[in-house]
């Protein structure tokens, strides 16, 4: 019998993005809903995640944290899904580097932006992304005229940059240049994709 599996999460964080790689693996798997400032916060979730955030995966005595590192992880624990290109598979660069490139430099950029961040010209080769232009302009390159930014198949790169591209044009973090709605439109199709939006949604607050 494999081990269990149970998501930590909150359905108003980057936990969607968990949840959504949890339904393309179709394994069994158990939620909990953590409160922000409340069992976030809690000793026994802290044992679990010293950040006090979410998500956090659970695989038999194994903790994985940070969404990236979920979903590259459970290609890795599941092979038989197809999440990941086969090692040494030419498409496993690019895996690699999208799936990276969108936890690094473009999650960064899009935060520092949200938060008024900006950073001068000369100082741009201080900051791991350099700009957010230059950002934008990679992750453009990543998926313009491709169903999958990695290869020909589904992956767990496009999990998480999918997700990042999707709330970037819902919340107009990001320019809607047509690669980027392309793409998006592709991915937010997906049956696991509306199956994690559907749990996600239906477990928000429900006002009072």
């Amino acid at each position: 019998m494999s081990a269990s599996l149970k998501l930590y999460t909150n359905p108003m964080s980057r936990g969607r993005i968990a949840r959504w790689m949890m339904e393309e693996l179709g394994q069994p798997y158990d939620v909990e809903l953590l409160g922000y400032g409340g069992t976030m916060k809690s000793e026994d979730y802290l044992a679990i995640n010293p950040m006090g955030k979410v998500p956090a995966l659970v695989h038999g005595d194994k903790v994985v944290t940070e969404c990236a590192a979920i979903c590259a992880y459970l290609a890795d624990a599941f092979p038989e899904a197809g999440l990941a290109p086969p090692p040494g598979s030419p498409a496993r660069a690019d895996y690699y580097r999208w799936l990276f490139f969108a936890a690094g430099p473009v999650e960064a950029a899009v935060t520092n932006q949200a938060l008024g961040v900006e950073v001068a010209p000369e100082r741009e080769r201080m900051v791991g992304y350099g700009s957010l232009d230059h950002v934008l302009d990679a992750l453009e390159t990543a998926v313009s005229g491709k169903t999958y930014i990695a290869g020909d198949a589904f992956s767990a790169a496009d999990v998480y940059a999918g997700a990042q591209i999707g709330w970037g044009l819902q919340f107009r973090s990001m320019p809607s240049r047509p690669a980027f709605v392309t793409y998006w439109e592709g991915l937010k199709a997906r049956p696991a994709y509306i199956r994690a939006n559907e749990l996600d949604d239906a477990a928000m607050p429900k006002p009072e």
